[in-house]
């Protein structure tokens, strides 16, 4: 599970710097300062929970697996392909109902770090 995560969390970030760098090169000139807003947003949680999943990835290191490791890794990456990409659709094709499924991913990365965040608490201290 943790080479895993690593894996996943490295191509999500990779893919992040990449899909910004085109928004920045090639789509700032072609869509509306509002929807390169809203390009740059997807990028911005695109990288954010790529960092999650390499620490998630740690945490499964440091800790051992877990199911609620597992959950916090799989929603996380749902999240980012649900919420980041449904901003890069909307963004460069202006198709408006694409912005329900956003959301969507939003509670994905809630639930996501709820998970982190209550393995982390459920984890004994040592003395």
């Amino acid at each position: 599970m943790q080479r895993k995560f690593m894996a996943w969390g490295g191509v999500l970030a990779m893919l992040a710097v990449g899909i910004g760098a085109f928004g920045a090169h090639l789509l700032k000139p072609v869509i509306s300062e509002d929807y390169m807003k809203v390009y740059e947003t997807g990028v911005q949680y695109h990288l954010v929970h790529a960092l999650g999943v390499i620490l998630i990835a740690l945490a499964v290191g440091q800790w051992g697996e877990s199911v609620r490791l597992r959950w916090a890794g799989r929603l996380l990456i749902a999240g980012t392909i649900l919420f980041s990409g449904s901003l890069y659709v909307l963004s460069i094709s202006g198709i408006k109902v694409l912005g329900a499924i956003t959301p969507i991913g939003g509670v994905c990365f809630i639930i996501g770090w709820l998970c982190l965040a209550i393995e982390g608490f459920s984890r004994k201290t040592s003395s």
